[in-house]
């Protein structure tokens, strides 16, 4: 199965806010491509490293590997670490999409 990449800006947001803008998101996404899965990028487990930020960073570009497309959600241009997975994905010819 097709599988899809969600980047969002993450910072500030509680947990919830974060799955239910993803589901909100995966939703729309599902509407055009109902047999696409969404990889699960959401690190919920605290990790205990100096810089914890790019060790979710580095977790997330991992999985980037098995999208099909990746669809970067509103704010993304203003958030690091989707500005990195952006780079990425346009580096290895990985398709970019915008939901604003």
């Amino acid at each position: 199965m097709a599988k899809v990449f969600i980047s969002q800006p993450m910072n500030g947001k509680t947990d919830q806010e974060i799955l239910t803008e993803r589901e909100q998101a995966f939703a729309i996404i599902k509407n055009h491509h109902p047999g696409y899965e969404l990889i699960d990028t959401f690190i919920g487990e605290e990790l205990s490293e100096k810089h914890t930020g790019l060790k979710y960073l580095a977790k997330s570009i991992e999985m980037l590997d098995d999208a099909v497309g990746v669809w970067f959600l509103k704010g993304w241009e203003d958030a690091r670490g989707c500005r990195i997975e952006h780079e990425c994905a346009k580096a290895y010819g990985i398709p970019i999409y915008y939901l604003t």
